[in-house]
């Protein structure tokens, strides 16, 4: 870059502060002298403008163009539905479906099961907190660093090389033959969401756990007192009580499972069978350079998050008017 080029960049700079300057000193100039009527809608105007610009631009724009893109193919022509009869009728993309579906079926069940077991086991422990810091630990690891640890897990060394992978170790110690699990399907799926799970257990957890604590003892001494058994107590009982709680966990682990791609990439990079929607549309758009068929599937992936956000939001409103 010259230095010309830097006085350009300097100046470009200092003339959008000035203008961002002229027209916050505008607005307050209008506020101070407008009525007081006035005065509240030009406050709630500049209070809200912002927001709406950013999510114009952030949100709505990007929206409408992808929508339009997915009818469009790599030129931008428009070419109909061809990018969403491709999608189901190809045997890779309607794969790639199936997988997600299986993500999106697995990982938030198995996911909130266990962690419900954990919440209820744990708190009764005597290392409570260390126990949940332990489980809630893969929370704080990113999901391309979680796919690394498990992809060493699941590591393969062919020939009479030590095996570093441990599953492929525990085979061997077993006598039988190391495996590459990343390479086998339909077991690489089930691998790659044993990942997933691994991470949102803990957030499953910690938001139980607090919602269990938040059941009425009465309730549970009542119960008891009734002759009732601990299951008795925890289905009929506790159960109930966390129902809200459970909706959110469910709901939030399978908007986060649908959009699942840092695993599903660091780990095969979609091949082997193993691809998910937002995987596939990153390669769509970008590798394959078929922008239309990415925006394809990123409408498929919205429509897949729609109804559950939908739901989350009428469980809540019951809620809401119960209390």
């Amino acid at each position: 870059m010259t230095t010309a080029d830097l006085i350009n960049k300097l100046v470009q700079v200092i003339a959008a502060l000035a203008i961002f300057s002229v027209v916050i000193g505008l607005l307050l100039f209008l506020i101070d002298r407008a009525p007081k009527k006035g005065r509240d809608v030009i406050q709630l105007i500049a209070f809200i403008a912002p927001a709406l610009i950013l999510l114009a631009l952030g949100l709505i724009y990007p929206a409408i163009r992808t929508s339009i893109t997915a009818f469009g193919d790599a030129s931008g022509d428009f070419i109909g539905l061809d990018n969403f009869v491709w999608m189901f009728t190809q045997p890779e993309a309607l794969q790639t479906l199936g997988n997600t579906v299986v993500w999106v079926i697995l990982v938030p069940l198995l996911s909130t099961i266990i962690g419900l077991a954990y919440a209820v086991f744990i708190d009764k422990s005597k290392g409570e907190r260390i126990f949940k810091a332990l489980v809630f630990m893969p929370m704080a690891i990113s999901f391309v660093g979680a796919a690394i640890i498990w992809r060493f897990i699941y590591e393969y060394r062919a020939g009479d090389r030590p095996q570093i992978g441990l599953l492929n170790q525990v085979v061997v110690w077993l006598g039988g033959e190391p495996v590459l699990w990343l390479q086998a399907e339909p077991v690489n799926t089930l691998l790659l969401i044993v990942v997933m799970i691994w991470v949102q257990t803990g957030f499953a957890m910690v938001v139980l756990s607090a919602s269990i604590k938040g059941v009425p003892v009465e309730q549970l001494e009542a119960a008891q007192l009734d002759g009732t058994n601990a299951w008795q107590r925890f289905r009929n009982v506790t159960l109930p009580g966390i129902r809200g709680s459970l909706v959110v966990v469910v709901t939030t682990i399978s908007i986060a499972t649908l959009k699942v791609f840092d695993i599903v990439q660091t780990m095969t990079g979609g091949n082997f069978g193993t691809s998910v929607v937002a995987n596939e549309m990153y390669n769509q758009a970008f590798r394959s350079q078929e922008p239309g068929r990415g925006s394809a599937l990123a409408l498929i992936l919205f429509l897949m998050v729609l109804p559950i956000v939908i739901y989350n939001v009428r469980i809540m409103r019951q809620q809401r008017e119960i209390r």
